[in-house]
C-alpha cells in the first residue's frame, strides 16, 4: 500500500536539495521542518511557521534531539504571513493541514488563513519548485479547506504551475495531497 507521506516526501526530493531555500508552512511537531533542514543542509535555510506557541517549543526541541544543523528560523505566527518574513525564492513547501498533532483539536488550520498563506507560497516559489499539501477531509474545515484549495488551483493557468492530486479513491476521508510545482 501506497504511504501518502513518504510519496510526500519523494515528490520534494525532485526538487529541493543541499543549499536551497525551504518553508514548513505548518510546523507542527517539526518532522516536516527535520526533513527539510536535513535535504537543505548546512547551506540551505527553513523557515518554519505555526500560530502555537507549543508547536514552536516542540519542533525546537524535537531539532535539537535529533541534531539537525542550525539552518532554521521558527516563526511563531500565521502561514498566511510568510512574506513578512521570507523575501528569496523557495524551492520547496510543505503544509500539514488540520490540528497539531497531540494537541487541541479546536485548533486548526482555517480558510481564511491558508487560501492567502497558499497564494504566498506560490507567489514565493522558485523555478524548479515545489510546494505540498496535505489535506485532511476527514473534519469539517479540513473538507472545507481542500475543497477551497482545489477549487482555487484548478483556474491557475497550467503553463505556469502543473497542480497535481493524490488520494486514495476508495477511502473518500482519507488525508490526501496536492502537488504545486513551477516549470524548470
Amino acid at each position: 500500500m501506497i504511504d501518502l507521506l513518504d510519496l510526500h516526501k519523494k515528490f520534494i526530493l525532485t526538487h529541493l536539495k543541499e543549499g536551497d531555500v525551504a518553508v514548513d508552512y505548518t510546523m507542527g511537531n517539526g518532522h516536516d521542518t527535520e526533513f527539510l533542514s536535513r535535504t537543505v543542509g548546512q547551506t540551505g535555510h527553513v523557515y518554519a511557521f505555526d500560530i502555537q506557541a507549543q508547536a514552536v517549543e516542540s519542533t525546537r526541541q524535537h531539532l535539537m534531539d535529533v541534531g539537525c544543523p542550525e539552518n532554521y528560523t521558527l516563526v511563531h505566527a500565521s502561514h498566511h504571513l510568510v512574506k513578512d518574513y521570507v523575501r528569496v525564492p523557495v524551492k520547496a513547501g510543505m503544509f500539514n493541514l488540520g490540528w497539531l498533532p497531540g494537541g487541541d483539536k479546536s485548533i486548526t488550520t482555517l480558510r481564511e488563513t491558508t487560501m492567502p498563506a497558499i497564494q504566498a507560497a506560490i507567489e514565493l516559489m522558485d523555478r524548479d519548485a515545489i510546494v505540498n499539501i496535505a489535506v485532511y477531509p476527514g473534519h469539517a474545515e479540513g473538507d472545507a479547506e481542500g475543497k477551497m484549495i482545489c477549487d482555487y488551483l484548478s483556474t491557475v493557468s497550467r503553463y505556469k504551475i502543473c497542480c497535481t492530486k493524490v488520494q486514495i479513491l476508495n477511502s473518500p476521508t482519507s488525508p490526501y495531497f496536492i502537488v504545486v510545482e513551477t516549470k524548470p
